[in-house]
Order: structure tokens, then C-alpha cells, then sequence
């Protein structure tokens, strides 16, 4: 289980003290698939980055499975099975996607056959991508989602992610929602996505409206859905200024 507990995050500007998250309290159950959404700006990422630990809440504190991992490095809280998906993931030169697969599965030789699948399961044709590079030759959509795959064949306990469908075409975004589908359908671990997609969001257990740095509103999907997707801008449903793919 997953408890926030008041967590507050404030960084120095020049116009003065910024806060961006402000008391935030909240507890994800275990096996849940909570999506956070909400204007941009709204200090949705900077409340993930504080569960992984890639910054740190200047209040409040972060439990996870009853331990205290306020103060744990990242490095740590993976060890305990937290894993996180960049909006804008890193690149690798010199290092090839299975090498990737192989370092994030914790094996010492990982089986093509369970490298393919990982890559299968993001939309990506697993012959084409294991011996190439993660470098600037593949796009931004395909770094994103072989990060995804590597994240897979970590299997957490919980899994992070920051827009997922960012930069992905339609086919893969398609193929991308089916896996989130089958993971919380097999209860494998409690997911945490941040997404404006109305096909992502309707995945939810619970929807979670992050405004201003507070929790602006939360439930179920048929209790804030229908809200969600609401406005409209020039006929075009949207979610918080973004259309749908």
C-alpha cells in the first residue's frame, strides 16, 4: 500500500517561495490502477517524482508497504519494487534495447523469447529493436516505449508513469492501453499513470484531479469522468486543453 501523508514540495523563485504541492494526503490500495490528471501545471509530476524519490517533499512523508522511504534514495525504493516511466525518457548510446531488458529484469541472460514479449506488449516489433541502440537514431515515441518494456521485465510492485501515451502512434498507444488492460486485469501490481487520454483514463479504479497542488477532486470513474470529459473546444471533446487521439 501506498500512503502519502501532508506532503508538501516548495522551491525558491524569484518572485519568492513557490509551493507546488501543498498537503497532499492520499492511499492507493495495492493492485489498484489510480490516474492522475488535471491542468498542466497542476503539480501532477512533481508528486510522482516525490513517490520515486527523484525529488524530495520538503514536508510530509511517503510510506509504502507500512515502511517509512521518505528519505530513501531512488536507487532503494526500486529495490522495494518502485519503478518509474519519464515523460521524456533518457538515451543510452552504446548500450542496445535488449542489454536494457536484460539490466532492468535483474537476470544475467534474459531469453529472446521473454525479451520479444516485453517489446510486443509496447507495440514494437521485437526483430527490429533488440540489437539497435537507444540513441538518437529512434524516435522519441520508440524510446518511450522501450522504456515502458523495460519497466515490464522489472515486473514491479508499483509502477509510475508519466503520460505513456506522449509521442506514440495511434496503433501502439492502442496496443500500449490493451497491456495496462491485462496487468490490472492479472492484479500483477498497483499503477500510477499520469495521462490526459480519455482511453487511459477510463481504465481508472479511481481518478484523481491534481490542481494547484492539492487534490482538486477524486473518485471513481463514473463519479468524475463524465466531468473530466466535459468541456468541449470547437466540437472536439478534450481533457484539460489536450484532444483526444
Amino acid at each position: 500500500m501506498l500512503e502519502l501523508k501532508n506532503i508538501h514540495y516548495s522551491v525558491d523563485a524569484p518572485e519568492g517561495r513557490t509551493e507546488i504541492l501543498r498537503g497532499v494526503s492520499l492511499v492507493i490500495p495495492d493492485k489498484k490502477l489510480i490516474v492522475l490528471t488535471g491542468p498542466n501545471g497542476g503539480g501532477k509530476t512533481t508528486l510522482a517524482k516525490a513517490i520515486m524519490g527523484l525529488v524530495t517533499p520538503t514536508g510530509g512523508s511517503i510510506l509504502w508497504n507500512g515502511e517509512d522511504v521518505t528519505g530513501l534514495s531512488i536507487t532503494e525504493r526500486a529495490r522495494r519494487g518502485i519503478s518509474y516511466g519519464f515523460q521524456q525518457p533518457p538515451r543510452f548510446k552504446g548500450i542496445r534495447v535488449k542489454d536494457l531488458l536484460t539490466i532492468a529484469s535483474g537476470q544475467k541472460f534474459l531469453p529472446r523469447g521473454e525479451a520479444c514479449r516485453y517489446l510486443t506488449q509496447v507495440g514494437l516489433c521485437a526483430a527490429d529493436y533488440l540489437d539497435r541502440e537507444v540513441d538518437s537514431a529512434l524516435s522519441g515515441g520508440e524510446v518511450k516505449r522501450i522504456e515502458i518494456a523495460t519497466i515490464l521485465a522489472r515486473q514491479p510492485q508499483l509502477m509510475i508513469l508519466d503520460e505513456p501515451e506522449a509521442g506514440i502512434d495511434l496503433w501502439s498507444f492502442a496496443r500500449l492501453t490493451e497491456t495496462f488492460e491485462e496487468i490490472h486485469a492479472r492484479q500483477d501490481c498497483t499503477m500510477v499513470i499520469i495521462s490526459h487520454q480519455e482511453r487511459i483514463i477510463s481504465l481508472a479504479d479511481e481518478i484523481l484531479v491534481i490542481d494547484k497542488g492539492v487534490i482538486a477532486r477524486r473518485g471513481t470513474r463514473d463519479e468524475v469522468f463524465a466531468d473530466i470529459v466535459h468541456s468541449t473546444t470547437g466540437g472536439c471533446p478534450v481533457i484539460y486543453g489536450e484532444a483526444k487521439k
